[in-house]
């Protein structure tokens, strides 16, 4: 069993890296895209010196792998180093025998974020990284903890465009902030699903009521919290569930039909794992 999670993890490694290759090599490279990360360092290289992107976002990869274990221990693993070379040989590789798809620079970007999102969602499935701008990011959290992660992924982004408006233009940093917009939404959505749900939270005197219907008409798990008004002081039972869009208006006139004066919060839950969704399965991935 072991053997088949780790086959799954390490092919989708793969072909994540493989897509997000053809994302440089058919759209981004071409057409000046430096979009954040190593890769748009070695778009910049590339177009100023000739160096191949590939070995570039090898040969920079290799000393972050190096030192992120030396510092973080095993948690890096070796899916990132399979990360790191699949991209680096898929894009030197198939940079000779394929042509852009388009010359046009908003296109190329659209488009370029799109796939780019898609294979580094794919690549996250499986557990693992192309190395790149997540090292650097967690390399700076663990030197300097007063930046998150996320910061400093912002910041290393934030660096490589600025790097290619000087460069190249601004207009092609701007093309670039829209790609790696375009691919975080796209990642998102490989990681999250696109079934978005609404979890929902009932305050009412009628809770009990309104607890029943859903559980009897909607078939609907309910979540129960003990609470009390912050103005009166009176105890009521807060109540927590989830549904899809479909049972949105269900649910409404359900309440409504109990008490017209119940406080209602709808939140959208971009995925929901467990009984009435989704299996929990994408753990196993990680393992």
């Amino acid at each position: 069993m072991k053997i088949k999670k780790l086959i799954k993890s390490y092919s989708l490694i793969t072909v994540g890296g493989i897509i997000t290759a053809l994302s440089l090599v058919l759209l981004t490279v071409p057409n000046k895209i430096a979009a954040g990360g190593i890769s748009g360092v070695a778009t910049i290289l590339y177009h100023m010196y000739g160096f191949q992107v590939g070995i570039v976002i090898l040969l920079i990869n290799i000393p972050l792998f190096i030192l992120a274990v030396y510092f973080l221990g095993g948690s890096i693993g070796t899916k990132t180093l399979w990360g790191i070379i699949v991209l680096s040989l898929s894009v030197d590789l198939l940079t000779p025998i394929l042509e852009p798809l388009t010359y046009e620079v908003i296109l190329a970007s659209i488009y370029g974020g799109v796939l780019g999102g898609l294979g580094m969602g794919i690549v996250f499935r499986g557990g693992g990284t192309t190395g790149g701008t997540d090292l650097i990011a967690t390399l700076i959290s663990y030197f300097f903890p007063q930046f998150s992660i996320g910061q400093g992924l912002f910041l290393i982004d934030g660096i490589v465009i600025f790097m290619a408006g000087i460069f190249f233009d601004i207009e092609l940093a701007l093309y670039a902030a829209i790609t790696i917009f375009i691919s975080t939404k796209i990642i998102d959505i490989i990681q999250q699903g696109f079934n978005v749900s609404k979890s929902v939270f009932i305050i009412s005197d009628q809770s009990n009521d309104i607890k029943a219907h859903i559980l009897s008409q909607m078939h609907r798990g309910v979540t129960a919290f003990k609470g009390y008004g912050g103005y009166s002081g009176k105890k009521k039972d807060i109540l927590l569930v989830s549904i899809n869009r479909a049972e949105i208006t269900k649910l409404k006139n359900l309440i409504r039909e109990i008490d017209e004066d119940a406080f209602v919060i709808m939140n959208e839950a971009h995925e929901v794992l467990g009984e009435g969704f989704k299996r929990i399965s994408y753990k196993a991935i990680n393992e």
